[in-house]
């Protein structure tokens, strides 16, 4: 399914020194995954400057993300494999953000508590994560997603906004209504699967 938001756009500019070059996009899967997994590790830390690096390398990984499927797509090398690889990065990195800010927040007025409310929101990701998938590939044919995006904006767009929203110290509130806000956001996927009579 091509991308056509601003995102993408950039990136697709960005990818084009790859083509005919022995980078693939695999190999900035890897990254993304790398980079992401670097952002969630430092965000646990919980400090100012751990939240600060945390961050950027989040971004990283998040236009690292488009990149990969804009060079698998201009170069002609989509893959099955290169797909599941993509999705299953993308999935990872997502949730263990929610564990990753729930442990850097273990010192906050809720304790270790955040830790299981990370737990929670990363459920809730995994989960709404998984049966928007499932609604993509049964609509593929017809070009449709799960959750469209407007306004050259995709709906996954709102990733980017995960690094300012620690760097404002506003992980604490983002983290609480994500904890019950993704579960209930899973189920209302849950509801829009292809022939589900409940």
């Amino acid at each position: 399914m091509v991308g056509d938001s601003w995102t993408h756009k950039v990136a697709r500019v960005c990818i084009l020194p790859l083509i005919n070059t022995p980078v693939t996009p695999n190999h900035i899967t890897v990254l993304r995954l790398i980079t992401g997994l670097m952002a969630c590790g430092l965000l646990a830390i919980g400090s100012y400057e751990s939240n600060l690096w945390g961050g950027i390398l989040w971004l990283i990984s998040a236009f690292l993300d488009r990149a990969d499927g804009e060079l698998a797509r201009v170069s002609g090398t989509t893959s099955e494999w290169g797909h599941k690889f993509d999705y299953f990065s993308d999935v990872t990195v997502t949730a263990l953000f929610f564990i990753g800010i729930g442990i850097g927040l273990r010192d906050s007025p809720l304790g270790f508590w955040t830790i299981f409310m990370g737990l929670s929101a990363s459920a809730g990701v995994v989960a709404a994560e998984v049966l928007a998938e499932i609604i993509d590939q049964a609509q593929k044919d017809v070009g449709k997603k799960a959750y469209a995006g407007f306004a050259g904006f995709d709906f996954d767009d709102v990733l980017y906004l995960f690094a300012p929203i620690v760097w404002l110290n506003l992980h604490f509130p983002f983290l609480v209504g994500a904890s019950i806000g993704a579960p209930i956001f899973a189920l209302i996927t849950w509801y829009r699967l292809p022939n589900n009579k409940f």
